[in-house]
């Protein structure tokens, strides 16, 4: 059994300061005639509302139609000394914990499950990891599949396409001709915009913040001078992709959590980054698995807020940014104000 705490982000006894994500330890795949077989109802998958890893197994499970062949269970938003926990009866889900399938873990054998490491160390009593979200769980063999989230939303592509609707076969996030691109894309949004959050929000030294988060911005930078040039709406222009998935988790929360917890505050998405905040809010309001469904910002706040309080220790959650998305075609009054100046021009 672990005997790191979850809160421990930075291992107390390490002086450079630096955030370092450990790897997930289970990492098989589901394939057709191996171990784990794709059929209907024999996964379930379990996520957590505020977690961007979880968010993107939400989204590709909608977008490839696998909402009725793949259950999931939301965890409670707060998350302690034991890891993310499972909804109580005494828990106001209405009020306090929205969205849908946030219930106790439904899995047979799994009553007494009150939290997420209760999954892991049922698997394996040694399990000596962190008890992440997602985890693809496979129900017969009472085995976890997988806990990487770029390997699940992958097994989702195209595991399951014998056995979904005709035009959900047709979805195709990692197509042939833009792979080279999706996977060069991946290889700087990862570590510089996906992790570089958490690395500049969870440094416990001036010069590891100041690196993280500078990486951080120059990134952001590049993001918006390829999407200034995108011929359409999607990262890849016409085509959404996983590059969409993937970079969409972080952004949707950085104005709402990020600026402020994190302490990415060189500048915004919603003043600072024109052609990122219509990206952002075309995936939203435009495309169902990445709107309400499965973007749940009351989740989103309170967990960040509340649970991490090494960073923020009276678990006050801020009341901006409101609205934590604005519209199609809606701005800021600063940016109201430069497009009413440049019309006059």
């Amino acid at each position: 059994m672990t005997t790191e705490k979850i809160t421990d982000w930075v291992a107390p006894n390490d002086k450079s300061g630096e955030f370092k994500r450990k790897q997930s330890q289970f990492r098989n795949f589901i394939t057709k005639g191996g171990e784990f077989p794709p059929e209907a109802g024999r996964y379930h998958l379990f996520v957590s509302y505020a977690c961007p890893w979880a968010h993107r197994t939400l989204i590709v499970r909608k977008l490839k139609g696998l909402e009725s062949i793949v259950p999931y269970t939301s965890v409670h938003w707060l998350m302690q000394e034991k890891g993310w926990r499972f909804v109580t009866a005494e828990d106001d889900l209405e009020k306090d914990v929205p969205g849908a399938k946030v219930t106790a873990d439904p899995v047979p054998g799994h009553e007494a499950f009150t939290h997420i490491r209760d999954i892991y160390f049922g698997v394996n009593s040694e399990y000596d990891g962190r008890f992440t979200v997602p985890i693809l769980y496979d129900v017969k063999q009472q085995r976890i599949v997988s806990n990487e989230s770029s390997e699940i939303i992958r097994m989702f592509y195209t595991e399951f396409d014998d056995i979904i609707d005709e035009k959900y076969k047709k979805v195709e996030l990692f197509p042939t001709a833009l792979q080279k691109d999706i996977e060069a894309a991946n290889d700087w949004i990862y570590p510089s915009i996906n992790n570089g959050v958490y690395r500049s929000g969870f440094a416990s030294t001036q010069p590891a913040y100041s690196d993280a988060v500078h990486e951080l911005f120059t990134a952001l930078d590049r993001v918006e001078s390829h999407l200034s040039t995108s011929p359409g709406p999607f990262y890849f222009g016409e085509q959404l992709t996983e590059v969409d998935v993937r970079l969409y988790t972080t952004i949707v929360r950085f104005d709402v959590v990020y600026v402020q917890h994190f302490k990415t505050n060189i500048r915004d998405i919603r003043s600072g980054y024109p052609h990122i905040h219509a990206w952002l809010r075309n995936l939203y309001w435009k495309h169902a698995a990445f709107g309400s469904e499965t973007t749940q910002f009351e989740h989103i706040k309170r967990h960040y807020t509340k649970s991490h309080t090494q960073i923020n220790p009276f678990s006050i959650t801020p009341e901006g940014m409101e609205p934590p998305i604005l519209g199609i075609g809606e701005e800021v009054p600063a940016v109201k104000y430069a497009l009413a100046l440049a019309a006059k021009k």
